[in-house]
Parts: C-alpha cells; sequence; structure tokens
C-alpha cells in the first residue's frame, strides 16, 4: 500500500490504499519503515508524503485492533512498529514534506507530525480520536502536538477528538501553509544547497529537543564555510551582481 517513485531529486511516497482512506494495517507499519529506509539511500533530496484517493491517512486500521485485545505481545510490536516509522521521518537527513489533501485522522496527524513540513489543501480535515474509542495516543506524538500548537490546543484536539478544517488547522498551526499547489514551495527548498539543507535540519531537531549550542553543529557550520559550496554558490551571485 505505499508506492515509492524516484524523480531525479524528490522522492514521493505515496500511501495507496483509498479504499481505505489509506488506513495502516498491522504489517503495514514495518513496510513503511522500510520504504522510508530506501528513501534515505535513494539519494533523493526532498520527500513528499502524501495519500492517494483523496486522503491523506484515516489513521491505523481500525478493524485490526480485535486481534491486538488479547495479545499483549502484539500490542508492543504494534507500538514499536509504528515507532519505528514516526522516528524514521525526522531522523532522514533531507526534508521531509507531507501533503495533505482530505482526511488525515489518528495516526495520519502522527504522521504528518513527524515531517518537517505540513501542506495542506483546502480540503483537508483533521481529527485525532484516540479517546472516542477508548485508547491514547503514543506520548512522543503528543509531545509532538503540544511543541507544534500548543498544550491548549493540544488538549481541545485530544479530548473533544473533534475535527478541524485546513483554515483551522493552519490557524492554530497546525499545518504551515494551504497550497493547492506545492511546487512554488519544493522548488525554493531544491534551489538551495543539500548540505545546508541537512545541517539545518538537524539543527532544528536539536532545538527540539532543547539544545541551545551544539560541538556538531559548530563544526558543520565551519566546514560549510570553508567548503566549495559557498564559493561556487557567491561566484554565481556575482554573475548576476
Amino acid at each position: 500500500m505505499f508506492r515509492l517513485d524516484l524523480d531525479r531529486d524528490v522522492a514521493r511516497l505515496t500511501l495507496d490504499r483509498p479504499e481505505a482512506r489509506n488506513a495502516i494495517t498491522l504489517d503495514g507499519w514495518d513496510v513503511l519503515a522500510a520504504r522510508i529506509g530506501e528513501v534515505g539511500d535513494s539519494g533523493a533530496r526532498l520527500l513528499l508524503l502524501t495519500g492517494a484517493g483523496g486522503a491523506f491517512c484515516s489513521g491505523a486500521d481500525l478493524s485490526d485492533f480485535r486481534l491486538l485485545a488479547g495479545d499483549e505481545a502484539a500490542r508492543i510490536r504494534f507500538r514499536a512498529a509504528m515507532r519505528s516509522v514516526l522516528d524514521a521521518l525526522p531522523a532522514l537527513p533531507i526534508p521531509a514534506i507531507a501533503l495533505i489533501d482530505g482526511p488525515c485522522y489518528g495516526a495520519g496527524v502522527a504522521l504528518a507530525l513527524a515531517c518537517d513540513l505540513r501542506l495542506a489543501t483546502a480540503s483537508a480535515r483533521f481529527a485525532i480520536t484516540p479517546a472516542k474509542i477508548g485508547i491514547s495516543y503514543p506520548q512522543e506524538d503528543v509531545h509532538r502536538l503540544v511543541d507544534l500548537v500548543g498544550s491548549g490546543q493540544a488538549a481541545r484536539l485530544l479530548f473533544t477528538g473533534a475535527g478541524v478544517d485546513a483554515d483551522e488547522a493552519a490557524r492554530i498551526g497546525l499545518v504551515e501553509a494551504i497550497a493547492a499547489d506545492p511546487d512554488a514551495m519544493i522548488a525554493l527548498i531544491l534551489a538551495n544547497s543539500a548540505d545546508s539543507l541537512a545541517t539545518l535540519k538537524r539543527g532544528i531537531r536539536l532545538a527540539g529537543e532543547g539544545r541551545r549550542s551544539d560541538g556538531g553543529q559548530e563544526e558543520r557550520f565551519d566546514a560549510l564555510i570553508g567548503g566549495p559550496e559557498l564559493r561556487r554558490r557567491l561566484e554565481a551571485l556575482r554573475g548576476k551582481w
């Protein structure tokens, strides 16, 4: 249910189970983790995560939950498999952008939260509904949600399970922009240095962890200033002056 298309600098990873609004089955999480690993090895400079058939992802497939009810070991494996996916996206050295169209519910929101940027179409709709079915949300994903929208909005989304549309999601910071055509932002990102993007992504992650300084980032900063890419780009700029 996961289609990976590589087009030079861009890897497009599509959740492709439209008959179930791209809900992810129990065994699907391991497959998705493997696909993300393929992206990391592909040489792509940017990942687009999207869904087929007018939906992003309606979350974990609820029909599988009855299989977990009486099997503690299976529940632990399920949680670990989800975690492997949701930690793999921020660990990629390239920008990961969630392109959200239509329903984005439950674990689908967690997928979007794990990306670096979230772009929604006007028809996107979001809901985080574990309380409606009597379960919780993984703490790592609650943490990301609170970081993104604040504790009050996170409480509203989690406690009510109510849906919000694209405009509301943008207003509270759940998505960064509403864009019918994301190509302009993608082009801006790809015009920049891959090494710079990787270093900046690492810096954003460290800042999110509360790190105000980091020796590795200082080394990367110095190396980039001393590297050939800066000289090449400065020469190109001088040619336009």
